[in-house]
Order: structure tokens, then sequence, then C-alpha cells
């Protein structure tokens, strides 16, 4: 007997705002693993903005979760019986298992991962998908240069909190966008950040006016909206703009709010482009590599925001939408 599996399936699209009554809680038992296959007990879910847009029909650069199917979502956790070769009991693994205790797999979008190099979590933060994100999007689409101005929004999360460490560590002046104080605080005192401004409670055009006087050079976007929109008005010449995220909008029930001020990309011979982190698995160990070095020397902190209790899974995803969460957002499922 391989034990219960608990997990929550998408019931239907939502409209708005996710409900708990869009996904299905179901339990049933754990499929034994065939020839080939192996059992893994997850540990930790990770809970990123990317998944309210999976849960959407439609086209996208990966398709839309299937009605009735797991929930999908990245996760670590520990293989507990195995049949493939690649793979022994005790190994701990990184993939795409879904939202759920136990998964069957055949081993295809697995990886492991070194426990003792780094805490489990890391791997799903920042040396994992929004490490990777911040990386890339940074590094090959801002291309920074020291002395340089670089602004990202939604600062204190799981992407933010690393692009503006990285662009600190090429050198460059960093101004993170975030709401409220606490994060205004945490960006800047422990991170290192160079000016916080909390959008909730400042005049957003004139604080950027106030800690970018020469404009911005890179503007790394995980907002959209309003802030997008602002951001562009104060652009230096020959501006990138990074497009990694419009949490702003993901819940709209009306049009995406899209940027009126976008003639500036003209005025300021400024560019901007979208990235998907997908388009670099080839180069992520090379990121990896980097990052962890980063991490070893000191250069670069991380911060979970772990979660504990499977069975909050709805409520806990929301916290990504309310803005109640301060660096990567895990849900943690069992005990090492």
């Amino acid at each position: 007997m391989t034990g219960i599996n608990r997990k929550f399936e998408l019931a239907v699209r939502p409209l708005g705002m996710p409900k708990r009554s869009d996904w299905n809680y179901k339990e049933e038992p754990a499929r034994e693993p065939n020839q080939g296959e192996l059992l893994v007990k997850i540990l930790y879910i990770s809970l990123d903005p990317a998944m309210r847009g999976w849960m959407n029909e439609g086209k996208s650069y990966v398709p839309p979760v299937p009605i009735g199917e797991v929930m999908r979502a990245l996760a670590l956790g520990r293989v507990i019986s195995s049949k493939n070769l690649e793979f022994a009991v005790g190994d701990s693994v990184y993939g795409r298992p879904g939202v759920q205790t136990l998964a069957t797999s055949d081993g295809n979008g697995l990886s492991k991962v070194d426990p003792n190099g780094s805490p489990l979590p890391t791997y799903l933060g920042t040396l994992g998908m929004p490490g990777m994100t911040a990386y890339f999007g940074l590094l090959d689409i801002g291309q920074p240069k020291a002395g340089e101005t670089v602004v990202v929004s939604g600062a204190a999360g799981a992407v933010g909190t690393v692009v503006g460490q990285i662009a600190k560590i090429k050198g460059c002046r960093t101004v993170g966008i975030a709401g409220g104080a606490e994060k205004g605080r945490f960006i800047v005192d422990e991170l290192g950040f160079d000016a916080a401004i909390d959008y909730k409670s400042e005049d957003l055009r004139r604080a950027l006016q106030t800690h970018c006087p020469n404009g911005v050079d890179v503007y790394f976007d995980n907002v959209g909206g309003d802030i997008l929109n602002t951001v562009l008005t104060q652009l230096a010449r020959g501006a990138r703009i990074v497009i990694c995220g419009a949490i702003s909008q993901y819940n709209n029930t009306t049009p995406i709010k899209g940027p009126s001020n976008y003639l500036s990309l003209l005025v300021n011979r400024a560019s901007m482009k979208g990235m998907v982190v997908f388009d670099y698995a080839s180069r992520y160990p090379e990121a990896a590599r980097e990052l962890a070095d980063w991490i070893a020397g000191g250069k670069l902190k991380t911060r979970e925001d772990i979660v504990e209790g499977f069975e909050t899974f709805p409520e806990t995803l929301l916290r990504l939408f309310t803005g109640a969460n301060t660096g990567k957002l895990i849900l943690k499922v069992a005990d090492a």
C-alpha cells in the first residue's frame, strides 16, 4: 500500500479572483509505480502568479490546465519508491507534479537536487523558476550596465527580490516598487536596494522623479497596469523594459489594461520585450551555478514565505494577489 494521495483538481475556469470551489479536493490511494516509474512524496509546493494564467482557457505559452486534472504546480519531494534506474529511494527531486501529496512519475521533467547544497525551499525560489526568471530576464533582456538605474515592480516578491539584488551585484542603482512600508524597509535594509517606493501611499511619478533623476534605464515589470504606464513616462534614452508578468491584471473581469504611454518608447528609443523563463531551459545550469555562488558569497539573500498545511492551498495561493507574501511563497506539505 503506497498511501493516500490528497490532491486539488481544477473544477471550473475562475471568473476574477479564484475561490475554493474552483477546485475539487479529493483523496484516493496513490498508484504503485510500474516498471520505469517512481513515487514521490511531495514536501513543498511552489505557489506562483503564473498559476492563475494556467487556469484560463485560451492561447498562452503553455496549454491551460484541463478541467478535472490535478492543478499544475512546481514542487519538491522525496522518492519513496522507485522502479526507475535514474532515481533511488531517498533522492530529493524537483519538477511539476502539481498540487498533490503523492505523485507517480516516469521521471520525465524531474531533476535531482542536493539537499546538502542549499535548504530545499531555496530550489523553489532563488535556485528555481523565480531565480531563473530574474537572472535571464534582467541580464539577457534588461542588459544592465554599471551605473545605470534599474527599477523593479513587485520588488518584495520572489522574482523582484532577486532582480534587485542582481542589479546591485552588477553595479546598478536599484529602486524597488512595493506595497507597504514594511516591504520597503525589507528590500532596502535587508536586501540592499538603494530606494523603495510604496505605490500604496506615494505618488509614483513624483517618487520616480526623486529616486531616478536621470530616468529609468532598465524597468523589470512584474505587475503591469497603472504602474507600468507610469514608469513609461520616466524612461531614460535607450531604456529597456522587461515584461515578466502583470499580476495586477490576472484577476480582471474586464479587458486587460494596456499602457497608453507607449509612445515614450519611440521618444526615448526604448525597447519593451516579454520573457518566458522556459525559453532558457538549456541554460538553467549556468544560472544555477552563478546564483549559488552569489548565495555562498553572501551577495544574494533568499527569502521564503512558507505556509504549512496542504488543505490551505486555495486560500494560500490568493496571498499572491493580495500582497500578503514577502519573498517566495511556498506551501509546506510534509516534513523532509
